[in-house]
């Protein structure tokens, strides 16, 4: 054997086992840190713009607690998402999507998740509205910069509810507030609109593409910071 042919030979070695490292720190960062989902409706306008892509933090809430007004992503408690529309893919482009999501590079399974604004937490009394509107948290009325209204209208929800937020599970509203099948749309369904914790898959924290759309999520501390 040659030394040219050594040499790329011991090149192919060294480029596959960077390849595979590259691929299995991939999978472990997916799987136990971070993963990519891309938003597929208007719920969340306008802090999340349909076919925006985000990061999401998998600590979140297994190490660290979640708190209101975080963005979070949750699969479906049962009967939230309807029969979504497959769009045919060839064997190529299906193989390199699961790939990708598979190590957390792609965002294959995004349609089988929500990502909504956490609003309660368990224990907490929800109840809308009071004479301004607004939603009221344990007693104390909350001003909502993220939530987006339709023209004329200032209330922050359409539809009038008081629920408590049972041991173990969370109350969850979209920010474009009259066009979000959130808890409120979902009361009569499995788990009365409540989201068990266990379903959160984590705490999204950051836009990251578009790249003009770049930007760390608020989860807006100030706004529940009288909420006892």
């Amino acid at each position: 054997m040659s030394p040219a042919t050594k040499n790329v030979l011991n090149f192919l070695k060294d480029l596959g086992v960077i390849v595979l490292s590259a691929l299995v720190i991939s999978f472990l960062i997916k799987t136990f840190l971070f993963r990519s989902f891309y938003i597929p409706s208007e719920s969340m306008e306008s802090t999340l713009l349909v076919n925006d892509r985000i990061i999401v933090n998998e600590l979140t809430p297994d190490l660290f607690p979640l708190s209101r007004g975080d963005v979070i992503v949750f699969s479906d408690p049962g009967g939230w998402l309807g029969a979504s529309v497959q769009t045919e893919k060839d064997w190529f482009h299906e193989a390199i999507d699961g790939i990708l999501t598979t190590v957390g590079l792609g965002a294959g399974d995004s349609d089988e998740h929500l990502v909504k604004r956490l609003i309660g937490l368990p224990g907490d009394v929800i109840e809308c509205c009071d004479a301004q509107g607004r939603l009221l948290i344990n007693g104390e009325p909350i001003d909502e910069p993220y939530i987006q209204l339709p023209t004329n209208e200032t209330r922050a929800s359409g539809i009038e509810f008081e629920v408590t937020v049972p041991e173990g599970g969370l109350w969850v509203m979209g920010d474009n507030r009259y066009d979000s099948a959130d808890s409120r749309y979902n009361q009569g369904k499995p788990g009365n609109g409540f989201v068990p914790i266990e379903n959160v898959v984590g705490r999204a924290f950051v836009i990251s593409w578009p790249l003009e759309r770049w930007t760390w999520l608020d989860n807006y501390p100030d706004v529940f910071a009288n909420v006892d």
